[in-house]
């Protein structure tokens, strides 16, 4: 291993190191945290002046950190943000968690990357560590990356290091945290996967390395590929189980007695959050470029796509069952968010659905413990309403989108004239059973 790589390991090691993380969202502030309770001095950039005063304050803007920690570390000093570049040559190490969207047409959005990159390359200096965690296809960190760093003509692997890790962060999820899901590091060369997983190694448990930036590129674009397909799949049988007269929860629930081959994915609304609907898309676009079609890809993004259709098709037929049109029905949205006790709407099926039900002549109203506050295409914007017997009984309609822990299905049904529950989410109710609905 060359001296400048020994010289930041020891810096590493005895926690002289400094540590600039770019993007203070759901992945970096968490991730910033984490390496200044292991005792590094970490400052955090965004461009978006609101949170890094919150940050300076000592609060959190992210439901997963407490306000608590990032109070602590900043009274430490362990802690700082700004909403500049200025001094990233101080940082041995900077870690970049920038968001990946989709353009419309559905060709990765990679400009954050870009941003990021060509206001550090200016002030790159022997030594560093850069280490890029946004989701994105495969070879992003060689290709785009690499050459904007090596203008000035440091070396990657000697004069400076390079590697991709991709974010693990699953929002809600109080079992698996940063710090306790397993972290996978990839170098443009070894002495840069080396440099990289000791940095790493300091404050997450366990950190898995791999050959190359493609390999863990492509390793996290594989883990949300493989769910969303597997989604697209169940949400197929879940049409198959409609034709057939049979409930989809039954099969599920009965195909995953087998303890070995079988692993339970359900049906729903659709897709939505920050990884699911866009990650594989990242493939999709990375395949086409060598004149190969991802299928697979395709097909289930294609299925669960058309799933907020289904759900809006099956509202009109239970409403006409009751001698009612989708035009002037009052129907009341539960859960608005993309996953169960969030407050994430991103790309939450929910906004599709209330937009075709808008379309149709449907009186919407939501509510969402997490979310006062709705814009449905950047149009419309709704105020939550109250859940409570009135509100209930008003709705011609009650459609569950998302199954939040804190909603009282016994009152719901028992309150409520006609429920379709996209979740399963009233599996347990006993009452009532004739107003429910199931997808």
């Amino acid at each position: 291993m060359s001296k400048v790589a020994l010289a930041l390991r020891e810096c590493i090691s005895d926690r002289s190191a400094r540590i600039g993380v770019v993007g203070m969202g759901y992945v970096g502030l968490p991730l910033a945290l984490e390496f200044a309770k292991a005792g590094y001095r970490v400052t955090g950039i965004d461009v978006d002046s609101k949170k890094i005063a919150g940050i300076r304050a000592g609060k959190s803007h992210i439901q997963d950190v407490s306000s608590a920690d990032v109070r602590e570390m900043v009274r430490k000093k362990r802690l700082t943000a700004q909403d500049s570049y200025r001094g990233c040559h101080r940082f041995d190490a900077i870690l970049i968690c920038v968001p990946t969207p989709l353009r419309k047409t559905k060709d990765p959005d990679i400009s954050y990357i870009v941003s990021a990159v060509d206001e550090i390359a200016p002030q790159l200096r022997e030594g560093q560590l850069i280490v890029l965690e946004s989701t994105t296809y495969p070879g992003t960190t060689e290709e785009v990356m690499r050459p904007r760093l090596e203008r000035d003509g440091l070396r990657v692997g000697k004069d400076y290091f390079l590697a991709f890790s991709p974010e693990r962060v699953d929002p809600g999820n109080a079992v698996y945290t940063t710090h306790n899901t397993p972290k996978v590091v990839g170098g443009a060369t070894r002495a840069c996967t080396q440099v990289a997983v000791h940095l790493y190694r300091q404050a997450i448990e366990q950190v898995h390395p791999v050959s190359s930036t493609q390999a863990a590129e492509m390793i996290k674009l594989l883990e949300n590929t493989f769910r969303a397909v597997n989604i697209g799949l169940v949400n197929e049988i879940a049409l198959m189980c409609e034709k057939l007269g049979l409930d989809v929860w039954e099969v599920i629930d009965g195909a995953a007695t087998k303890p070995f081959g079988f692993m339970r994915f359900y049906p729903g609304p659709g897709i939505g959050g920050h990884c699911i609907p866009l990650d594989p898309h990242y493939l999709s676009w990375k395949l086409k470029t060598l004149n190969y079609s991802a299928r697979f890809i395709e097909l289930a993004s294609e299925i669960n796509g058309q799933m907020p259709h289904e759900v809006v098709r099956r509202a009109a037929d239970l409403l006409n069952d009751k001698k009612k049109s989708v035009k002037g029905s009052k129907i009341l949205v539960l859960g608005v968010t993309y996953k169960k006790d969030t407050g994430d709407v991103r790309e939450s099926p929910a906004l599709d659905v209330i937009r075709l039900l808008e379309q149709r002549g449907a009186k919407i109203s939501y509510h969402d413990p997490f979310t006062p506050r709705l814009s449905v295409d950047g149009a419309k914007t709704y105020r939550r309403s109250a859940l409570n017997k009135a509100s209930l009984s008003r709705a011609d309609l009650v459609l569950v989108i998302t199954d939040h822990s804190t909603y009282d299905y016994d009152q719901i049904v028992r309150d409520a004239a006609l429920i379709l529950d996209t979740r399963n989410a009233t599996r347990s109710v006993k009452r009532g059973r004739s107003k429910i609905r199931k997808l």
